[in-house]
């Protein structure tokens, strides 16, 4: 007999079928699909309010994307360290394996999770997590003294913006996965973890490609 729990639902809330979106959302998930090879649950979940969708991952885009003085991995490992606090399995999951990519390091996602002051990151890293847990917990505590820290291991001014706005932004991120109870592909489990090769199969997620969507 199989010890598996049944299926699950990606959210608490309806998902909408492809063919039933406007065109641009419909086109941004069909872009990650190619690009992923599958499409992160938190796409089909937001697209049950379009307006919503386009906010949340142009704010997404404008944070995670912009040059600056912190590396794609960096960035990712904020969003690790302040899910973790926050108890987000999603966030967790989905962003531990994107920093597992970017990382080129199969360890460092669940170590950023669990604890980064132990996690095999450097000074320089560790001194950015502290920062950004304060954003994401205890921001009315912050004070010069948080800005002169981050300083003493080479972060700007801008930099310190760029590590508070992404703590800030996925305390928002964590706390609508939550309200979804939006559930982690299964595909993101084994990412950086195993060449794709030897990953198994799983099942993706449900949408349609029917006719366009409307404008």
């Amino acid at each position: 007999m199989s010890t598996f729990l049944p299926a699950r639902p990606v959210s608490r809330y309806p998902v909408p079928a492809l063919d039933t979106l406007p065109e641009d959302v419909r086109a941004r998930i069909l872009e990650v699909q190619e690009k992923a090879g599958f499409v992160p649950n938190i796409f089909v979940a937001l697209a049950h309010r379009p307006d919503e969708f386009r906010a949340f991952f142009a704010y997404h885009d404008a944070l995670m994307l912009r040059e600056g003085g912190l590396s794609k991995a960096e960035r990712e490992m904020i969003v690790v360290a302040t899910s973790g606090a926050n108890d987000c399995l999603y966030c967790i999951v989905a962003h531990g394996a994107i920093l597992r990519v970017y990382a080129k390091d199969p360890l460092v996602a669940d170590q950023v999770a669990i604890n980064y002051r132990r996690a095999d990151i450097t000074p320089r890293q560790k001194a950015m997590l502290a920062f950004a847990l304060k954003v994401a917990l205890r921001s009315h505590e912050l004070g010069s003294d948080d800005f002169e820290a981050l300083a003493a291991h080479g972060f700007s001014a801008e930099d310190a913006w760029d590590i508070g706005a992404i703590a800030a932004y996925f305390a928002m991120s964590n706390r609508m996965a939550d309200l979804m109870g939006l559930r982690p592909n299964e595909q993101f489990y084994l990412l950086g973890r195993l060449p794709r090769e030897s990953r198994p199969p799983v099942a993706p997620t449900p949408i349609s490609k029917g006719r366009r969507g409307r404008k």
